[in-house]
């Protein structure tokens, strides 16, 4: 099985770097092969809490080489919740990355384990009859603090589903449970490895080293 590495968001962090400079990303530095995959970018400034910034990925699988490099920057630039990030900000970020793995059709919406399971739900909006859906990465729910059910019911509103949360509607939720391997780098470690690997640190047209 393949796990999230550092090579992997080394690569996404030179994906967004050879963005802005208008140029190719250096070759990734793994093998290929196909699996689901996302990628978080965060913010953190003055030492506080990383802010998220962008997540998008696939809960299909996919060739990682080119799913990285295109959710390396369709989260960084085209999440809908926040501006695109820009040059200036690739100090402050850290960048996640993630490979699904082991999906799980749970007996129902209670069946998981907080901090275990990334979680997808599918449910048939009772005001519209259409069909809705989201996801949470397993380390969502336990960064917020969430009880099973405190998790449910922030999924069905980020799955656009507006109206009032029910037993009945919990209820009816089919769910899949899948888990993850994750890789996380600041910043300051993709250019001190890209230093000691490369020879050159990498430089942002316009931007201060």
């Amino acid at each position: 099985m393949v796990s999230a590495n550092r090579e992997m968001v080394v690569y996404c962090f030179d994906t967004l770097v050879a963005h802005y400079n208008k140029e190719q990303p250096h070759p990734p530095a793994f093998d290929e092969g196909e699996h689901p995959l996302f990628v978080t970018w965060k913010k953190v400034v003055n030492g506080g809490e990383p802010r998220l910034r962008g997540c998008i990925g696939t809960l299909e699988a996919r060739c990682i080489i080119t799913g990285f490099r295109d959710y390396a920057l369709t989260s960084a630039l085209r999440d809908r919740r926040f501006p695109p990030i820009q040059a200036k900000e690739l100090p402050t970020l850290q960048c996640t990355v993630s490979i699904l793995t082991n999906y799980e059709t749970a007996a129902n919406y209670l069946d998981w384990e907080v901090a275990k399971h990334g979680i997808i739900i599918e449910f048939t909006d009772p005001d519209y009859n259409t069909r809705r859906n989201a996801t949470y990465l397993p380390e969502v729910a336990a960064h917020e603090g969430w009880t099973i059910i405190e998790a449910i019911d922030s999924l069905i509103r980020k799955a656009g589903y507006n109206g009032a949360i029910t037993e009945s509607l919990r209820k009816r939720i089919r769910l899949t449970r899948y888990q993850s391997t994750l890789f996380t780098m600041q910043y300051s470690e993709y250019v001190a490895y890209v230093k000691n690997t490369r020879g050159l640190a990498p430089a942002i047209n316009g931007v201060k080293p």
